[in-house]
């Protein structure tokens, strides 16, 4: 007879947990240059969370602003739930972040500044739980875009010409 093990406890805390990505705001590192990235919680009602979990979200207009010491996440649109009934969700209400106390201070601090705001960049699942990763932005001028666009199309370029040469054509 074979000993008995005892079945490993599933952790939160692991590093190969997986996160389930919902949506994400693949035009805000075109628009903005990316200069600190913050994960953060969101406060949700029940519908909200089964509209996500079946992927009924957008972040095209979606932004964060900090008032009164709290960050709260405006112009995200998440889906009412269609089995929802009188207990269904506005679509674009104003939902809070939660983060700690000194990020919070600290986000303070750098919004102030000119041209500096706060994009969300994906919205995902973790452990269980959603999250937003929000980024502090700075936005970028119409050539910086183009240079940017430049540059990427000159990496493909590279690439191709690499792999055409792998491939003896």
């Amino acid at each position: 007879m074979a000993p008995k093990t005892a079945p490993k406890k599933a952790s939160s805390n692991r590093p190969e947990e997986r996160r389930k990505i919902v949506a994400t705001n693949r035009k805000a590192k075109y628009d903005y240059e990316i200069l600190d990235v913050y994960e953060a919680g969101i406060a949700l009602q029940g519908t909200e969370v089964k509209s996500l979990r079946a992927g009924h979200v957008s972040l095209n207009d979606a932004f964060a602003l900090v008032t009164d010491g709290e960050v709260f996440l405006r112009g995200l649109h998440i889906q009412e739930y269609d089995f929802g009934s009188w207990t269904n969700h506005e679509p674009r209400r104003v939902r809070k972040l939660l983060l700690h106390k000194s990020e919070i201070a600290r986000l303070v601090g750098k919004t102030r500044e000119t041209g500096h705001t706060l994009v969300p960049l994906s919205l995902y699942f973790s452990g269980g739980l959603c999250k937003v990763e929000l980024a502090l932005a700075r936005g970028k001028a119409k050539h910086d875009k183009r240079e940017a666009m430049a540059e990427r199309d000159a990496k493909r370029e590279a690439e191709r010409i690499v792999g055409r040469r792998i491939k003896g054509w």
